[in-house]
């Protein structure tokens, strides 16, 4: 795992988008530093839109650390008045997706975009015609907006996987209303629609993360085979996982993101070919009947 440490200029950096965010919006840092095992250091500050202040020196754009300096709160546009349809409240996620007596499964990726891996992994699905669930962070969204727009562009959904990848139960309920909310209005500004499906970071949920879920109006979706790629096991211990756990209704996390991602990439062009080839369909997960 990288030690990514915060340079005297980000400090700097920092400091100020922080005073012109109080300035403009009241705002506060939210913070967590519960991680995922595996998962190298990523994301950013969030910067206003726009032109610097008349006078200030140009600065080239920084690109985020590894992981996860916190952005500031508040972040994103207004919300904008819409319509949403809200889903009963669950106690318990969906764990498979009904097939219909179909050979049918849903990829699911978490944690990016992010530019070394989430390329890689949407050419193969490409060359596949495979459609994929991409839960995205919206940290990582504020630094790779052309890779999510990629992702509806070819035809992939993508999901609400909090902000900052915090442990939720953790969190009082205003705080994993942020970090749900924040992340649909920014997938909404940067696709046109917001996310309809959410997964609790490490697969941990309580009553409040299902409530406030299906007050955005999305469903909570987890998985019922884990690739284990974040720890790294190794291509074909990755690929037999897929390969074992293979079925009608099945749903496969992987990551595309938080770390060393080239195993993920080098299984998912193993095995995707072959269950394809043995009859299995690659689908997205519908609304209506789950």
């Amino acid at each position: 795992m990288k030690d990514d440490r915060t340079t005297p200029m980000r400090r700097a950096l920092l400091r100020g988008a922080a005073a012109l965010g109080v300035a403009a919006s009241a705002g506060c840092f939210a913070t967590d530093p519960a991680r995922t095992p595996g998962r190298a250091a990523t994301g950013a500050a969030a910067t206003a839109p726009g032109a610097p202040a008349p006078g200030a020196p140009a600065i080239a754009p920084l690109k985020p650390s590894a992981y996860r300096l916190q952005p500031l709160t508040g972040y994103g546009p207004p919300a904008r008045t819409r319509v949403v349809v809200k889903p009963a409240v669950r106690r318990a996620p969906i764990l498979r997706i009904d097939s219909g007596g179909r050979r049918t499964m849903v990829l699911t990726f978490d944690d990016g975009p992010d530019p070394a891996y989430t390329p890689d992994i949407l050419r193969v699905l490409r060359e596949h015609r495979v459609p994929a669930v991409f839960f995205v962070c919206g940290e990582q969204v504020l630094w790779n907006k052309g890779l999510t727009r990629r992702m509806v562009d070819e035809g992939h959904l993508v999901g609400n996987h909090t902000w900052s990848h915090p442990l939720l139960p953790s969190l009082s309920r205003s705080a994993i209303r942020s970090e749900m909310l924040r992340t649909s209005e920014i997938v909404e500004h940067t696709v046109g629609t917001a996310p309809e499906w959410f997964r609790a970071p490490y697969g941990a949920w309580n009553r409040s993360v299902f409530q406030i879920g299906a007050e955005l109006g999305m469903e909570p979706l987890a998985w019922n085979i884990d690739t284990l790629d974040w720890d790294t096991p190794g291509t074909a211990a990755i690929t037999r996982s897929v390969r074992q756990g293979a079925g009608p209704g099945a749903v496969v996390l992987s990551h595309d993101a938080g770390g060393d991602r080239s195993q993920t990439v080098r299984a998912l062009r193993i095995w995707l070919p072959e269950l394809l080839a043995e009859g299995y369909e690659m689908v997205l997960p519908d609304r209506t009947v789950v």
